[in-house]
């Protein structure tokens, strides 16, 4: 157990888009910042999926989440906040004279004028793995959950299951680079943005009322063909695959975060417009919040930071301004963003 009796502004749980970007943001705003995440390296949900292309950044082109995730950090350690990894916190105490108490599971402290909670989903995942007997003896040759490196899958017969953004997003990175991709969901109901869904229509084999039933293997080690079942008609179809990904999604859990009395509801926290939680002094951004106009992309993850850190300065000091000023007016930063482009 380490033990640091240091006193910051904000401290950011969760070092995922909307935590490293807050970090950035709060240093714009003079607060003695800290970042703390359960991981042993920032980028939260992004570490999961390092090799998909995000397109959601206004200003940048299509980039890997590597790429962005990079940028990120790059830009989070400009004002040189504490960054505290693989510690998950906790416990919360409003000490007398109001500053929080943070500790983590294996008992370090972290004292705080504000928190601003940016933990996505919820601080730790658990993948949905695929429900038949015996998949999981696969999964050290070839049943992915993830995809870490697309060149794995270079010419070889791809079979993805699952409707959601990551499987729509998974076939049309794989597509151009594999044999072929064969697309295996449930209903003919798929997430993610209309153009993505209509490129994997266009170029995969997309089998729509059908779920995997039975995984074959000749040697015992590897899957070499699934049978799959219509849901409806109970017709059966064996195909040949080189490798399977299931994309069913994940599980997250809040821990003893649900015992702070924030008002967590199933899967997400509401907020005011200044992304208030119920506790005076705790604030939260990105997946982790809900509001009546909430954007759930990674710029959306941003605006919900930034109005965080501001409501954070103006709890801290009622007379700061309600926002930073922009950085074309700050000598400061201009000076810093040369060395950050030049580095």
């Amino acid at each position: 157990m380490t033990e640091n009796l240091e006193l910051y502004d904000v401290t950011f749980i969760g070092g995922g888009p909307a935590g490293l970007y807050g970090a950035f943001y709060s240093g714009m705003r003079e607060m003695k910042t800290k970042v703390i995440d359960a991981q042993s390296e920032l980028g939260g949900t992004m570490l999961f999926f390092l090799d998909k292309m995000v397109w959601d950044v206004g200003g940048i082109p299509a980039l890997t989440g590597r790429e962005l995730t990079d940028q990120l950090v790059r830009q989070a350690r400009t004002f040189d906040p504490a960054i505290v990894l693989s510690q998950e916190i906790e416990g919360l105490e409003r000490l007398d004279d109001g500053t929080l108490l943070l500790t983590s599971t294996a008992g370090d402290r972290h004292w705080t004028k504000t928190v601003i909670m940016a933990i996505g989903y919820g601080g730790l995942r658990k993948v949905r793995k695929l429900e038949i007997e015996g998949a999981e003896r696969y999964e050290s040759s070839n049943l992915y959950y993830t995809v870490e490196n697309l060149e794995e899958f270079r010419g070889k017969r791809v079979m993805i299951s699952g409707g959601g953004d990551s499987a729509v997003d998974w076939a049309n990175e794989l597509e151009p680079i594999a044999a072929s991709v064969t697309v295996v969901n449930r209903t003919d109901k798929f997430k993610g943005l209309e153009r993505s869904i209509s490129r994997m229509k266009a170029s995969a084999a997309v089998r729509t009322h059908y779920q995997i039933e039975r995984l074959h293997s000749e040697d015992g080690q590897a899957i070499d063909k699934v049978t799959i079942c219509h849901v409806e008609t109970g017709q059966r179809e064996q195909l040949d695959t080189d490798v399977l990904i299931v994309s069913h999604g994940a599980t997250y859990e809040y821990g003893k975060l649900r015992d702070w009395g924030l008002g967590i509801g199933k899967d997400i926290l509401a907020v005011t417009d200044k992304m208030e939680s119920q506790i005076p002094g705790i604030f939260a951004a990105g997946d982790f919040v809900s509001y009546g106009a909430k954007v759930k992309l990674i710029t959306g993850a941003f605006n919900d930071v930034v109005l965080a850190v501001n409501g954070a300065k103006q709890y801290i000091d009622p007379h700061a301004a309600k926002m930073a000023r922009i950085s074309t007016e700050n000598a400061r930063f201009d000076e810093l963003n040369k060395q950050f482009v030049n580095n």
